[in-house]
């Protein structure tokens, strides 16, 4: 067992909902374009799969997906929609699972390696990644930067979504390099918010390449989005992708 938070059932059972947007076509088709490419006609392995937002589309295009997922309760939700057979997953923590045979993609998607908060558990996390890779296979990773820059002497919160429905912001222990995501969310008419946290080690894009040389992965490419624009100082998410050497 790694330090990640467990998503517990009642989350698991709303997640799909409160994703709706992620999981549209037009949101998530770059990304699935991207990922099919770089698994070419291998197999892929999903870190932390959740409910299958993007495994289970991948699948649908034709590239053998498998996934690790350490919560049972969104396996179970993601088990609704494809059975073992189609798509196997292996409940355990993405640092230490190990899945059997060799894989031309692992990928972890919308910031889930932050779920693991130790930088010993991020460093396995990529060990375990080329561990799982053949000679020229890919391991990717989608992660915000964290908005360091928006915090001003004495203040240790940012706000990242403000609206209606839903009010987001994080807060930070910049001695800890940890953060806590709060939301506030609007649970039916009656004026009433469901309030949720979880906990997240973020890290720098320097610091993930330093754990891939660790790992023996060399990086190959960052850009900023699934659509790939440049990477630049002012960009707020990257796509990273490190090459097991042949």
């Amino acid at each position: 067992m790694t330090s990640s938070e467990l998503w517990t059932r009642e989350t698991a059972e709303r997640y799909d909902a409160a994703e709706a947007e992620r999981s549209s076509a037009d949101v998530l088709g770059p990304a699935l374009a991207f990922l099919a490419e770089l698994a070419g006609t291998g197999r892929a392995l999903e870190f932390a799969i959740g409910t299958g937002r993007v495994g289970v589309p991948l699948r649908e295009r034709g590239v053998p997906v498998v996934g690790i997922e350490l919560s049972e309760h969104m396996a179970a939700v993601l088990r609704r929609k494809v059975d073992e057979d189609t798509l196997p997953v292996a409940i355990g923590d993405m640092a230490t699972t190990v899945v059997s045979g060799e894989f031309s993609l692992v990928y972890v998607v919308y910031n889930t390696i932050t779920n693991l908060l130790t930088q010993d558990e991020q460093v396995e996390c990529f060990r375990n990644a080329a561990r799982h890779l053949r000679p020229g296979g890919r391991f990717v990773i989608e992660l915000g930067v964290p908005p360091l820059r928006f915090l001003p002497p004495g203040q240790v919160a940012v706000p990242f979504d403000v609206s209606e429905q839903h009010l987001g912001f994080d807060t930070f222990d910049l001695v800890e390099q940890t953060l806590v995501s709060h939301h506030f969310t609007r649970d039916g008419d009656d004026g009433r918010y469901r309030r949720d946290s979880s906990r997240h080690r973020y890290a720098w894009p320097a610091e993930l390449d330093l754990m891939a040389r660790i790992a023996g992965l060399e990086l190959e490419r960052r850009i900023e989005d699934w659509d790939g624009a440049p990477f630049t100082q002012d960009s707020t998410k990257h796509i990273s992708v490190w090459r097991k050497p042949v």
